[in-house]
């Protein structure tokens, strides 16, 4: 029989008790941050949860219960790469969950449970600068002192992410996931600029033109251009090769194996004769070429300003000369839609001044820039993501939980930002995991092991 001279668990008894536990954290425990699951999207047969997020985070005093480090295997090499597998366990009190965090978040929509912390809930360690998803909670240890329990120990892993969206305006927080997950790289049209170029002069002897007598075949890459150096008072030309993939002759072949012309980088001048030209390289032969020289062609084309927003090569217009014939030339733009460089296809003839180039203003309007966490669509498509980063000086816009396949020229448009860029460049490659080289391995192993059909098993 108890001691009937003492209550063993009254009131009075167990909230000392609490507020002992409760100041012991205080002074000895580390402030985390509490992140409850969001379940944004549910599959309507078998309730599985498609989409989660977290949006919310609370700070509170918790008590490291693994003090000499983290548990769990740690660092280990797997076949999906380097792999970290720590485990934390933290022990917080069950009043301060209760009376201050389970009255913020029990009117949060879509949040299962608020009464206590939930598996699957996130738990940010501030030392460690890390995300902890809880794998179970503990609420009988210790085991019912005075007849009640007063603390949760929370036995948590790394988290890992896959589709989850985690926006909880704590900065130290969100940037913890910008290069975990499945990510992608989208090029996008910049801001319309017109691009601007200038240009000077070659009074004698510039190389007017190239012209293909033939285009060779075989070639996989283009050949390298060599043009005969002008006299020692002059200035050597320069020219390179260009090849177009999918192109078929009359007759109906292909033609990527041919160069399909040469254009002029450096005009040169001082030329007396019209220079020898050959070809080197490429892995390919047979093309041959003649140049054509003249006096008033035009010098280097410079790009003063590759301006922005390019989706196609723009027209580039050269003034006349007056007297004599118009030089032609041709844009380059990157994937980025920035002019990056003009060749010459005709140097002109009796030009005695530098002639204003004109270059065609961008097809697209651009605008607005993209923010971090929104979720954007392509217009064609109706494919969605998420915006891990935006550049705006590449263009390069980072999406993650895509749902769908983004089609190139398609608009992608921010829900909330209301940026709208056209989509040039699509890469599905995951643009941040250094470690998973599963290409690289995959690639590697088709080299000496054979998994065809009459080697099923791969043996070298």
């Amino acid at each position: 029989m108890l001691n009937p001279f003492f209550q063993q668990g009254s009131k009075g008894e167990q909230s000392l008790v609490q507020s002992l536990i409760n100041e012991q954290l205080k002074i000895y425990g580390v402030e985390v941050y509490y992140l409850p699951r969001i379940y944004a999207t549910k599959n309507s047969a078998i309730k599985e949860v498609i989409e989660s997020k977290f949006t919310n985070a609370y700070p509170i005093e918790a008590y490291v219960d693994s003090y000499d480090g983290y548990g769990g295997l740690g660092t280990l090499m797997s076949k999906f790469g380097i792999q970290e597998q720590d485990d934390l366990t933290i022990i917080v009190s069950k009043e301060r969950y209760e009376n201050y965090i389970s009255p913020l978040i029990k009117n949060i929509p879509n949040i299962e449970l608020s009464t206590r912390p939930k598996e699957g809930d996130l738990i940010y360690f501030p030392l460690g600068d890390r995300l902890f998803e809880i794998k179970y909670v503990e609420h009988e240890k210790p085991f019912y002192q005075l007849q009640k329990n007063y603390v949760y120990e929370l036995r948590c892993e790394l988290f890992r992410v896959e589709d989850e969206v985690v926006d909880t305006d704590v900065s130290s927080i969100d940037d913890n996931l910008i290069d975990q997950g499945y990510i992608q790289t989208l090029t996008l049209v910049g801001s319309a600029v017109t691009a601007t170029a200038i240009t000077g002069i070659a009074q004698t002897g510039g190389l007017r033109k190239i012209v293909l007598t033939n285009r060779g075949d075989g070639f996989t890459s283009p050949p390298r251009v060599a043009i005969s150096s002008a006299p020692s008072d002059g200035q050597t030309a320069v020219g390179i090769a260009t090849m177009i993939s999918g192109l078929v002759d009359c007759y109906g072949s292909t033609a990527d194996d041919k160069v399909q012309g040469v254009e002029i980088i450096n005009p040169g001048f001082g030329y007396t004769v019209a220079p020898g030209i050959s070809f080197v390289g490429g892995g390919g032969a047979g093309v041959a070429a003649t140049t054509e020289i003249a006096d008033g062609t035009i010098g280097i084309i410079t790009v003063s300003d590759g301006g922005n927003g390019y989706s196609t090569a723009p027209l580039v217009t050269i003034a006349g000369p007056g007297i004599g014939t118009t030089a032609s030339a041709t844009a380059l733009i990157s994937s980025a839609g920035i002019v990056t460089s003009i060749r010459i296809t005709d140097a002109g003839v009796g030009y005695t001044v530098a002639p204003t180039i004109t270059i065609g203003s961008p097809s697209v309007g651009s605008s607005g820039n993209f923010i971090f966490n929104e979720t954007v669509t392509g217009s064609a498509s109706s494919t969605t993501a998420i915006v891990n980063n935006w550049d705006a000086s590449t263009n390069v816009l980072e999406i993650k939980v895509v749902s769908g396949t983004f089609v190139v020229g398609e608009n992608i448009v921010g829900s909330e930002s209301g940026a709208s860029r056209e989509l040039r460049v699509l890469n599905t490659d995951d643009a941040v995991t250094p470690y998973a080289q599963n290409d690289v391995f995959e690639s590697e192993a088709d080299s000496f092991l054979d998994f065809s059909e009459t080697n099923p098993f791969g043996n070298p």
